[in-house]
């Protein structure tokens, strides 16, 4: 019923215009004629606009219901039944039973999937993987606490430099004792920054330690720079500077430089910033300190623990030496080492080992030590420790007057006394200033009364060693003992131009046993194969223990081929044996070099030739004989 209304609308507003066009025809009025064609225009236009507002309307209504589809993918069948609601002479028509409620997240939702919404930066392909190396970066291994400390400042530095877009930020220490700055770590777009220490005189990192407030410079002349800005060695156009003081405990401890090649681009805003920053390092610094005195204290009580419970004899300079090392390493820092002994032999005092953590030049091994003049002469004559906080101020040698060491830093000297004596130097030394404070000499002088005790016990050993003839363990010759019986046998040979021959015996490695067993099985091996050496001789053969595992025997006046076959015997005889070691029974085997000696001979040729013997019997394994 409504659609034939409209369209007889239509027709009749339609109808009117052949009345207007036919109207020119059936006038001569020019005037009629005229108001005419200007009627039926206005009327075509104003037809025309009413046209296309409709169709506006129309798409303007079509282009809503996919929006509004788009909420809710059903879409109710349009009933024709109307619902209609009477009061107070109004009616409200409703087209559709159930009224469609559109959430507002829903719209949200939909908004974003149709225009597109989060993508609105590129997303490069390695993002994760690039974030993950930069927020997972692993701390260095077996890096010092004080290097743990550097670690966490240079990555605040550099957050700090990306922050406030500036040129450099640096970080720098400040030792009131000696009146100067020194640069600890930086972040920069420059690498012309003097990694040095910085006396304070009249630049704006001095002004701010003498003032002890912060520094703001907005205009800074290119010519001024050099004079104000110190930490480059050349200019760099800095424009704007600002640096703040960092307190430790109550004392100003560090400075906080941040420098830009842009004017103005730092304010009291940034001063007040840059406090909150310097307030998270000296939390950092309490902490690492906190957990270093900790961790410092276990490392010490361990180290001491170590060496107390050590069951070692200290038979050797090697096995004293090592254990020194892994011990120190845990009580005090240091880059250098030096363990000064007192040869009684020679009575004198020798850098015996030295332990250089550095690429830089030190003294060598076995130095004689110059008692007068020098640190450690010091520390010998008085029997107290000797400690310098900076040896590029303190020129004394160390060891000797014409030592050939360039670097400066800190330098400790411990003498290790027992019952009034001094067997020995522990000298420490670091590449920093002021790394040895009165604490750790107070803790290293009562520590080393251990390290004394095992010196004290060590040097006496080597005395009496050195005044026997006879090896405790094996009641052989010592090396020197039975080299001097060799060699006064060999004078006879030679003389009276009778035959000799040298054995060397070499019990074999059995590395793979040693498990089986606890403890140290060779003393029994040892003992047992000893016995078997001794049954096999006469009085009339020299028997001596050249080393921990090669023995030696010299035939007099006998053949080598006879030593040869004896020597198979004896091979064949320990290979066949079985040896009880605690409660489980193993065989073990020797390798056996034989060298003759001829009328020119010397006892060190000798040796030499056997040696080489015993080196090809032990070449493929061992549990052979080889002769010269």
């Amino acid at each position: 019923m409504e659609i034939g209304n409209r369209n007889k609308k239509r027709i009749l507003i339609f109808s009117i215009i052949p009345v207007l066009v036919a109207v020119p025809f059936f006038t001569d009025d020019l005037i009629i004629r005229i108001l005419t064609s200007a009627t039926l225009v206005i009327y075509t236009a104003f037809i025309i606009f009413l046209r296309d507002s409709s169709r506006m309307e129309e798409t303007f209504s079509d282009t809503l219901a996919p929006q509004t589809d788009a909420v809710d993918d059903e879409i109710d069948t349009v009933s024709t039944k109307r619902d209609s609601f009477e009061e107070d002479g109004f009616k409200i028509i409703s087209p559709n039973k159930k009224i469609e409620v559109v959430r507002s997240n829903e719209i949200l939702s939909a908004s974003a999937h149709n225009s597109g919404a989060g993508k609105s930066y590129f997303k490069p392909p390695d993002l994760k993987s690039t974030f993950e190396k930069i927020a997972t970066e692993k701390i260095p291994k077996n890096i010092s606490h004080d290097q743990h400390f550097g670690f966490a400042l240079e990555k605040i530095l550099l957050v700090i430099r990306e922050a406030y877009f500036a040129h450099s930020t640096l970080f720098f220490w400040y030792n009131k004792k000696t009146q100067k700055l020194s640069l600890e770590k930086f972040s920069s777009v420059s690498n012309d920054i003097k990694k040095q220490k910085y006396d304070v005189e009249d630049d704006v990192l001095s002004k701010i330690v003498q003032d002890q407030e912060p520094e703001l410079l907005t205009d800074l002349s290119r010519t001024a720079e050099y004079d104000v800005i110190r930490y480059y060695n050349s200019p760099q156009g800095i424009k704007s500077f600002v640096g703040v003081p960092l307190y430790y405990g109550e004392h100003l401890a560090g400075v906080l430089a941040l420098d830009s090649k842009e004017n103005d681009a730092f304010g009291i805003e940034t001063i007040y910033s840059l406090g909150r920053f310097v307030r998270v390092i000296s939390l950092l610094i309490s902490l690492f300190d906190e957990k270093f005195s900790d961790s410092q204290a276990e490392q010490r009580l361990k180290a001491l623990l170590e060496i107390v419970s050590a069951d070692k004899k200290f038979e050797d300079e090697s096995e004293l030496y090592a254990t020194i090392e892994n011990s120190v390493k845990k009580l005090i820092n240091w880059d250098v080492f030096t363990f000064v002994f007192y040869e009684p032999s020679e009575q004198k005092f020798k850098t015996s080992k030295v332990f250089n953590n550095t690429s830089l030049k030190y003294v060598g091994e076995n130095l004689d030590i110059e008692i007068s003049g020098t640190l450690v002469g010091k520390a010998i004559i008085s029997g107290i420790p000797v400690k310098v906080d900076n040896t590029s101020v303190d020129t004394t040698p160390r060891f000797v007057k014409n030592e050939d060491i360039t670097f400066g830093g800190s330098f400790l000297a411990m003498p290790l006394a027992y019952d009034g004596q001094i067997y020995g130097v522990f000298c420490f030394e670091g590449l920093k200033p002021n790394i040895y404070n009165n604490a750790d000499v107070s803790f290293i002088k009562k520590a080393t009364k251990i390290f004394a005790y095992i010196v004290y016990s060590f040097s006496t050993q080597k005395i009496l060693r050195s005044l026997l003839s006879v090896d405790i363990e094996t009641k052989f010759l010592n090396n020197n003992s039975f080299i001097r019986e060799v060699n006064s046998d060999l004078i006879k040979s030679k003389s009276a131009g009778l035959p000799g021959a040298l054995a060397l015996i070499k019990i074999d490695e059995f590395i793979e046993e040693e498990s089986f067993f606890e403890g140290d099985p060779f003393p029994k091996v040892l003992k047992s194969i000893v016995g078997m050496i001794k049954e096999a001789t006469s009085a009339q053969n020299i028997l001596g223990r050249l080393s921990r595992d090669v023995l030696g025997v010299y035939f007099f006046n006998t053949t080598p081929k006879d030593v040869f076959l004896w020597a198979e015997k004896l091979r064949i005889k320990i290979a066949r044996t079985p040896i009880s070691v605690v409660s489980k029974q193993t065989t073990f085997t020797v390798s056996i070099g034989i060298a003759a000696t001829h009328e020119k001979m010397e006892v060190q040729e000798l040796l030499e030739n056997s040696e080489l013997a015993l080196n090809k019997a032990t070449e493929k394994g061992g549990n052979s004989v080889k002769n010269i």
